[in-house]
This record gives C-alpha cells, sequence and structure tokens, in this order.
C-alpha cells in the first residue's frame, strides 16, 4: 500500500517552531533535549550524588512533554511517512560510501553497516557508542547546553554563547564528516 501522507514541507513545519518559540520565550521557558535528560537523572535520584542534579525538577515538568513528543513523533514519522524509495545522493558521495565499505549508499536512511544490531553489538560499534555517548555528554555539559536547546531556543532568543555554539557544533560536524569518519570506516 502505497504511503498517503506526506512530511511536513518547511513553511510548516518552520514557522510552527517558531510560534512554539514566542510562545516558550514569553513565558520565559527554554527549550532543549540535554535539560530533559538532566530532569530524568535528577527524578531517578542523581541529586544524591552530584550537585548539578539537586534541583526542584516539578518545575521543569512541562519539558518532559518534549521527550513524549520526540518518541511520538519518531513512531509517526517510521510507520507513517516513511517513503521506502531510494535517497537521492549525489554520485559523488554514493562513490565515497562505497569506499568506505557501505554496500547499499543511498537505499536507506539508516545504514546497516551501521544501525543492524549486528553492527551496533561488535566491539567497534559498543566503542562508538561509549566513547560517542561521553564526549556528546562532556560537550552538552561543558557547552551549556545541546544543539536543540543552542540552536532553537538560544539563537531565537539572540544569545551570544549559543551562536558561539553552534558555529562549533557545526565546525565539528564538518571535521567528523571529513576528517575522522573516514578513518573509522
Amino acid at each position: 500500500m502505497e504511503n498517503i501522507l506526506e512530511p511536513w514541507p518547511w513553511y510548516i513545519s518552520g514557522p510552527l517552531i517558531a510560534i512554539i518559540m514566542f510562545v516558550l520565550i514569553y513565558f520565559g521557558k527554554t527549550f532543549g533535549m540535554s535539560s530533559n535528560l538532566r530532569t530524568f537523572c535528577t527524578i531517578a535520584g542523581a541529586g544524591k550524588k552530584n550537585d548539578f542534579f539537586n534541583f526542584d525538577w516539578k518545575s521543569q515538568w512541562w519539558n518532559l512533554l518534549v521527550v513524549i513528543g520526540a518518541v511520538i513523533g519518531g513512531f509517526i514519522a517510521h510507520f507513517l511517512l516513511s517513503n521506502p524509495i531510494d535517497i537521492d545522493l549525489n554520485p559523488d558521495t554514493v562513490e565515497q560510501l562505497s569506499q568506505l565499505g557501505f554496500e547499499n549508499a543511498g537505499k536507506s536512511l539508516l545504514p546497516p553497516e551501521i544501525y543492524s544490531w549486528d553492527s551496533v553489538l561488535s566491539l567497534k560499534g559498543l566503542s562508538i557508542l561509549i566513547i560517542g555517548g561521553f564526549l556528546v555528554g562532556f560537550g552538552t555539559r561543558y557547552a551549556g547546553g545541546c544543539t536543540s536547546g543552542h540552536a532553537i531556543t538560544g539563537l531565537s532568543s539572540l544569545q551570544r554563547p549559543s551562536l558561539i555554539a553552534v558555529i562549533g557544533f557545526f565546525i565539528g560536524g564538518l571535521i567528523m564528516v571529513h576528517l575522522l569518519f573516514p578513518l573509522i570506516f
């Protein structure tokens, strides 16, 4: 059966994000996934071990809706909005990915060379998850927030540290894709 639902175009989803940001700024709230993880750790009792997690998490209850929305949105995106057609990748990109060992580049958004259970549970996959998770956690704490928090909330409220963080995220992404990714694969 052909998928009848299509993803929302940028001119619908972009303004919706902007409206949500205006409402959050109006009420003095911030948005970011790392703050949700901090709230979950606090609920689990991490405040007994580290003062960073010792805060009134109940004042952040509304922010937990973001996590619920992300889970529901991921479910909807996968089961209702996924389109099983090939990805229109640049032929040069397909060739570069093939040289790195990706057999079906452009056939799936989640290549099995990275996202299959066999790949994840290998020594290499577990090492990437553990080291990557540590670096993301350290970077998020060091930068005072995550990419969504800085790029959406921070830039919307014209915060200079968020602009610097977002520039750093892009530079880090470029270094990862062009220098480190070929070394890993």
